[in-house]
């Protein structure tokens, strides 16, 4: 049996062709990890493959996004037309099934531990059926290293691992808690190790950046006791690694001296916005604009940088929001930017807000990528709130704007520095075709 795997790419700005940063893709060696070890498996990824539509294989699969899904379902439906079985998976999928039925021969719905062995013992029967769904959030005890070895490794960081699934936080424009449930799961710490400690030794670990790993979890910090612990163990590895964190990591002197103990570089956290309200709206119960400042002064004197990640278009916001955010930015020193629009994705409580108060303008998922407006704004047009991120991103990776945030005494950073060069070029190429100036 062949079995052919694909990553769809986007057209989008964020999901497409645009971006230097490839994380490379954990879902499609993990999938190959759970595939009896019998079927040949071939793993594309369309951002930096090209895909052979004439290929022999016996079944493909594909994991999609949202603003993936449009180009997931091309893919699907040329190689159906072959007469060949298609499965499709992924959030999307998960939250709009009744969507994606047409262009598949078998949906997988929620987390694939269960349903994928399944699936593949049902085709080699000739006995797909049309819907696998999860029956119960999985334990992450023991799960499988991902298939590394299937993907040209050309990404930066070169491995995604994950620690946990989940988040305790529900908040209203995530749609982690829908599809993981709403308990936080957590990896024993030993498997954790063994798996980088895996990844270390293997030879393929041979990338630009070194022993650098994505902590790919939601909110690898979200239990803190336990993060200590993995940390600790971590820390006889000397590697360095990123992920995504709450603001409240902050005030746990501990858990700072830990994290940068064990190699933590760099932390993506969600600011969302400098509006209380708007805070308190879409239910994050762990921000408090008034903190941010001195949180972020406490992060960076364990030498942690961060890519602090706002978002516009909220119902508090207006024309002077996008500016407020790039001061801020520059005055606290945030080290990257993560600048975007509010997106309501389905299954999201924010999505099911806007479509009964008939604020969605647009379906057309490929512009569900939080780099343009889908929604009517409440203080703006969508033309001005487009125009305000594009102004955002061109200010915030302007030259006078990475050297206020990322050189000053207390936090430089020659890497920091040279990241935002380089993320610079990423976000022209991006807006290259606006019609805007800074």
């Amino acid at each position: 049996m062949k079995l052919l795997l694909i990553f769809p790419m986007g057209k989008g700005k964020v999901m497409g062709k645009y971006s230097y940063f490839k994380l490379a893709p954990l879902t499609l060696p993990y999938i190959a990890a759970l595939t009896p070890k019998d079927v040949e498996i071939t793993i594309i990824d369309d951002l930096v493959d090209e895909i052979d539509f004439g290929a022999d294989v016996d079944l493909v699969g594909l994991t999609v996004l949202t603003p993936l899904a449009p180009r997931a379902y091309e893919i699907a439906d040329r190689f159906r037309s072959r007469g060949i079985k298609v499965v499709l998976g992924g959030v999307h999928v998960t939250m709009c099934p009744q969507e994606a039925t047409p262009h598949a021969d078998a949906l997988v719905l929620g987390e694939a531990e269960e349903t994928w062995p399944k699936l593949i013992a049902d085709f080699k029967k000739r006995r797909l059926q049309r819907i696998y769904r999860c029956p119960r959030p999985p334990d992450l005890k023991g799960i499988p290293i991902p298939r590394w070895d299937l993907l040209k490794m050309r990404y930066l960081p070169a491995y995604s691992v994950q620690t946990s699934r989940g988040c305790p936080f529900d908040c209203d424009f995530c749609s982690v808690t829908t599809f993981f449930g709403g308990r936080y799961r957590l990896r024993p710490i030993e498997d954790v190790v063994d798996e980088v400690q895996t990844l270390i030794e293997s030879k393929r670990q041979k990338a630009p950046l070194g022993n650098i790993f994505f902590f790919n979890d939601d909110n690898v910090f979200a239990h803190p006791s336990h993060s200590k612990r993995l940390f600790k163990a971590l820390t006889p590895l000397r590697v360095k690694w990123l992920g995504q964190a709450p603001i409240t990591m902050a005030w746990d002197e501990e858990l700072l001296k830990i994290s940068a103990d064990s190699g933590c570089i760099g932390v993506l956290i969600g600011f969302e916005s400098l509006s209380q309200r708007n805070i308190d709206r879409m239910g994050k119960r762990i921000n408090r604009v008034r903190e941010y400042e001195e949180a972020i002064k406490r992060i960076h004197s364990y030498g942690i940088k961060m890519m602090g990640s706002f978002m516009f278009g909220l119902d508090e916001d207006d024309r002077g929001t996008f500016q407020r955010v790039v001061r801020f930015m520059e005055k606290t020193h945030i080290d990257v930017p993560g600048l975007g629009m509010a997106t309501p994705y389905p299954g999201t409580r924010f999505y099911r807000r806007l479509e009964k108060e008939g604020r969605l303008i647009n379906h057309d998922w490929e512009d569900y990528d939080s780099m343009q407006t889908v929604h009517r704004p409440l203080q703006m047009s969508p033309q001005e709130a487009d125009e305000g991120l594009i102004w955002a991103w061109k200010r915030a990776t302007s030259l006078p704007s990475i050297l206020k945030r990322t050189v000053f005494p207390s936090n430089r950073s020659l890497f920091y520095f040279i990241f935002n060069l380089v993320f610079r070029q990423t976000v022209h190429r991006m807006f290259q075709d606006a019609n805007h100036h800074e």
